[in-house]
């Protein structure tokens, strides 16, 4: 596996990755156990504490639900430099779309495509050589089987964005679109989010499984 012993891993976005995580003034608890909330973050922690016990890999979640790429960069030196991760994890991009749809009257809480790519390729491209370890970029999705739906389509148009800032850079990509894709030949979206966004168990457990693949989690290791 690519997260070596001891290293930190900070995970970084929106209500996705938040899950309901405990705030201690939206800064993260320095206490035994730090707080991750119940989604993809809670279940990376479990698997990488059970299965490689020996590596004390420190885990640290500081999504904040409703954040888009403008507000991860305003807090981009307290919530990622300042905590000096050795890995650290961005899905970012579904308030981005989202308010495009659901509050069209007010365009901008919306973040247009052009913005949300040199956003976060800025993030990406100055952060990179602080970390001893390695960055996972992982595209936001939808959970619409139908790539005509026009918030799918424009879903579609950020992850794409991601897809070229990681080809970029050379970071490691999750196209959590193709992923959730293969599930949905098998289930209805409403099995795995309600919303076509924020995940159940099953949805957090697909999406910690893809990152763990990225960073070849083997889930037979021996101690």
């Amino acid at each position: 596996m690519k997260i070596q012993n001891g290293q930190r891993l900070v995970f970084i976005g929106d209500s996705v990755t938040d899950m309901g995580r405990t705030r201690n003034g939206d800064a993260p608890s320095e206490g035994l156990f730090e707080p991750l909330g119940k989604g993809y973050p809670h279940i990376v922690s479990g698997l990488l504490n059970a299965v490689y016990p020996e590596r004390r890999v420190r885990i640290t979640n500081v999504a904040n639900g409703g954040n888009n790429v403008r507000d991860l960069k305003a807090r981009w030196q307290r919530d990622v430099i300042d905590l000096a991760p050795d890995w650290l994890s961005i899905l970012i991009g579904f308030n981005d779309v989202w308010r495009q749809f659901d509050s069209p009257q007010f365009p901008e809480q919306a973040v247009p495509p052009e913005e949300y790519e040199n956003t976060l390729r800025e993030l990406v491209v100055s952060t990179q050589p602080r970390l001893s370890g390695g960055l996972v970029l992982m595209a936001p999705y939808f959970i619409e089987p139908n790539s005509s739906d026009a918030m799918r389509k424009r879903m579609d148009e950020y992850g794409a964005a991601c897809a070229k800032i990681a080809a970029e850079t050379g970071v490691l990509f999750v196209d959590l679109q193709a992923v959730f894709d293969k599930v949905l030949k098998h289930c209805y979206s409403c099995y795995i989010s309600w919303d076509r966004v924020h995940p159940n168990v099953y949805g957090s457990t697909i999406i910690a499984r893809a990152f763990l693949r990225a960073v070849e989690f083997d889930y037979n290791h021996e101690l």
